[in-house]
């Protein structure tokens, strides 16, 4: 049973809760609403059986007090399938259709919106084997393909690496003449932070350019710190997804452990070339794919997007905007850090991590 102090913990942290899942309301209601909806009582609830309701009737919207144990992200994409649900009872005035009719279900193509029943999100982390007919054991010829990466000869490791990338391409060439408009999905990658570091957007460029995804750092709330923040957000098929995020995983362990060796064989003292370090480790890692790409095309492997990706992204985001920036470091940091990264090579290790930002907080009952 939860103490006393602990009940009240509880409360407060709900409060603060329900004062930024407002906040968020309103702010999905003007990106993909247009400022249609009316705002309802917004409630959690510890329902067993929903993670989240629209109840018509006494106008609430509720959400499973639960979902505050994983990424606001993903709460938030619940709060978008119960609005769905509010939209076509309140706006289109649907009455004669199942909850998840065709209004329904278009709402929720046109806005980008999970509207699979449970409406959170399936993450990478948290999905099953793949083993549609969609996705023909793909990942698991890529796994093989990257468990010959951990070759001591770098050439071979190179190889490997360079094959598993193309073998992907060929599969997107294909799949993307016969997408699904509806087997799109979202991840969230990498840890919510206030301040998202030079690097780190590099890391998910590399992402963007290279594997198959569209990419976009998007708003979070980190209820224990009562903060503001940001995450990265992926869009793309399920099997582009888990690569994608295995990789994003990689490189940031890989990048960490360069610049600790780095640091130690020189005897630097302090964090000063850190990030500058960091920056030229992607840098030159994504030059080295940059130059395994001009060589697939040289071979007829063009790539040129999927576009039932971009309308799916489009969808989520319709008030998309570009923030441009100039990083500025030490030379010699950045020379040492691209030197790294043009010699990383990705290693084995792809696999669902169910657990990653995931840290219960909610006192047990």
């Amino acid at each position: 049973m939860a103490t006393d102090s602990g009940q009240q913990w509880l409360r407060d942290l709900t409060a603060d809760c329900l004062r930024e899942l407002a906040r968020d309301y309103e702010n999905l209601n003007a990106a993909l609403f247009s400022r249609r909806l009316r705002r309802p009582l917004l409630s959690f609830s510890e329902q067993a059986t929903e993670w989240g309701a629209w109840v018509s009737t006494d106008r609430v919207l509720r959400l499973n007090l639960r979902l505050l144990e994983g990424p606001w992200v993903e709460l938030l994409e619940v709060l978008k399938h119960e609005m769905a649900h509010q939209y076509v009872d309140e706006v289109l005035r649907i009455a004669d259709e199942p909850s998840h009719g065709p209004t329904y279900l278009q709402v929720c193509r046109q806005r980008g919106i999970d509207f699979r029943a449970h409406g959170a999100p399936v993450t990478p982390r948290g999905a099953a084997p793949l083993q549609e007919k969609s996705a023909p054991l793909v990942l698991e010829k890529v796994k093989k393909l990257l468990a010959l990466a951990e070759s001591d000869n770098q050439h071979e490791a190179e190889a490997a690496m360079a094959q598993a990338r193309r073998l992907m391409l060929r599969y997107n060439l294909q799949s993307s003449v016969d997408a699904d408009p509806d087997g799109y999905r979202t991840a969230f990658v990498g840890a919510p932070t206030a301040r998202r570091m030079a690097w780190q957007r590099a890391m998910a460029n590399i992402l963007s350019e290279h594997f198959f995804v569209n990419v976009v750092i998007v708003p979070t709330y980190r209820p224990l710190e009562a903060k503001r923040g940001t995450v990265i957000e992926l869009s793309g098929t399920p099997e582009n997804l888990e690569l994608a995020s295995y990789v994003y995983d990689f490189l940031e362990r890989a990048a960490l452990d360069l610049w600790k060796a780095h640091k130690k064989k020189h005897r630097l003292k302090g964090e000063s070339q850190k990030q500058g370090y960091l920056y030229g480790v992607m840098m030159g890692f994504d030059k080295k794919l940059a130059v395994a790409t001009l060589k697939n095309q040289g071979e007829g492997l063009v790539w040129t997007g999927d576009p039932a990706l971009q309308a799916f992204f489009r969808s989520r985001h319709p008030h998309i905007r570009r923030v441009g920036g100039r990083a500025r470091f030490s030379d010699d940091a950045v020379s040492a850090g691209k030197e790294a990264g043009s010699r990383l090579v990705l290693r084995p290790g792809l696999k669902s991590n169910q657990t990653r930002n995931r840290g219960r907080f909610l006192p047990s009952r």
